[in-house]
């Protein structure tokens, strides 16, 4: 008998099994919409040719936002002429009337600045970054300092083919506030606002039992311990109109106002091209402000344009009506107080008419997350003040 040879030309030699493999394509894109995150799909689209082809797939997609790019960083050799180019005539105006009271609103200011503003992101390359610039051209990718390419949302979100459902987060709100000052605000928009809900306080203190100074933000007397919310019948004091309450609200209400419009106006080429969507979310990640649009409200903004400012890139915001609730402590389950806690409800001044009174509760109760939304509804029981404003 021969021997049986050895040569490795002889044995046979199996190839390592890819488990991957034996998946179907619903489970691996039910897994690519648990990421959701446009740079983690990205890299997933580098792992092999099946992966690339199923990402543009995935129906619920998150783009994070790294920085916000002004026109002097993203053009170091700019002149000095246009450095001292003025930013957006909002911030001049608050600047000018209202400067001793907030800060400056340096990001709202590069949303409303002479150029329009991009949402930037990047998907896969390690030398990108996701930003939010002005000036940048939507169809290019733009080079910024240090070799980092910047892309826009709209570029990487052609990548994707069946979105449904679409979050957007900024690295931070555009509202420059001051320390321990709480704001927060929602806004709902078709093709103008829906509405906005706006929670603020002077400031927040965690522990009811906190000893406060004589005189609050808001400039007027109040008792040296919070205890509660005191026995004034829902009523605003004399105090709070003569003493810079008022006016605190108003800048807070038209920040908002422009800031929510500011949002809705940089989304207009993304809707236009991902007709699949069901929802889209443009966030920060400070939990400032949300701006929300459902199916109906989207195609709404694509059958009926919207009313771009004339003084400004950013949405026209409609004659509003608004209803207002305020208490000077509040003082939440949880222990936390709310001081100078404000609620603004409004809504376009056509469609006040047709809405129910008896849907707030439920329409500002959800508006925000805990302990907030116990704010919105323990405000909400107090006495209403109405107020209207002229569209601009």
């Amino acid at each position: 008998m021969c021997p049986v040879r050895s040569d490795p030309i002889h044995r046979f030699h199996s190839l390592p099994l890819d488990h991957f493999d034996r998946l179907p394509d619903s489970l691996l894109l039910l897994i690519f919409n648990k990421i959701g995150d446009v740079k983690a799909l990205g890299r997933c689209c580098l792992v092999s040719r099946r992966f690339h082809s199923l990402v543009p797939q995935v129906d619920n997609v998150l783009v994070r936002v790294d920085c916000v790019i002004s026109d002097d960083d993203s053009s170091p050799s700019s002149s000095s002429s246009d450095k001292s180019r003025p930013a957006g005539p909002f911030s001049n105006f608050l600047r000018l009337v209202f400067g001793g009271i907030v800060k400056p609103l340096q990001a709202l200011g590069q949303f409303l600045g002479p150029k329009r503003s991009l949402l930037n992101e990047t998907v896969n390359a390690p030398s990108s970054s996701s930003s939010v610039g002005r000036g940048a051209d939507d169809d290019d990718a733009e080079m910024g300092q240090a070799g980092v390419t910047h892309h826009s949302p709209t570029q990487v979100l052609r990548n994707f083919s069946e979105i449904r459902f679409l979050r957007i987060e900024l690295p931070s709100g555009e509202l420059g506030i001051d320390d321990g000052v709480l704001l927060k605000w929602r806004a709902d928009f078709g093709s103008t606002l829906d509405n906005c809900i706006i929670l603020g306080a002077a400031s927040v203190i965690n522990d009811v039992h906190s000893q406060v100074s004589e005189y609050g933000n808001d400039g007027f007397c109040s008792n040296n311990s919070i205890t509660g919310n005191g026995d004034d019948n829902g009523s605003i004091p004399e105090s709070f109109y003569t003493n810079g309450g008022l006016k605190l609200r108003v800048v807070w209400t038209i920040s908002s106002l422009i800031a929510a419009s500011a949002r809705h106006y940089l989304l207009q080429p993304i809707i236009a091209e991902h007709r699949t969507l069901d929802t889209l979310v443009l966030t920060d990640a400070d939990g400032q402000g949300v701006l929300r649009m459902n199916r109906d409200q989207l195609e709404e903004l694509r059958v009926k344009p919207l009313s771009a400012s004339s003084a400004s890139k950013r949405t026209q915001v409609p004659a509003l009506n608004m209803r207002l609730w305020y208490a000077p402590h509040l003082e939440l389950p949880n222990g936390v107080v709310l001081k100078g806690a404000t609620l603004v409800a409004i809504r376009p001044s056509e469609q006040s008419a047709s809405r129910k009174e008896v849907s707030d509760a439920s329409w500002l109760s959800t508006a925000f997350e805990e302990p907030y939304g116990t704010a919105a509804k323990m405000l909400i029981k107090r006495r209403t003040y109405c107020l209207e404003m002229n569209s601009f």
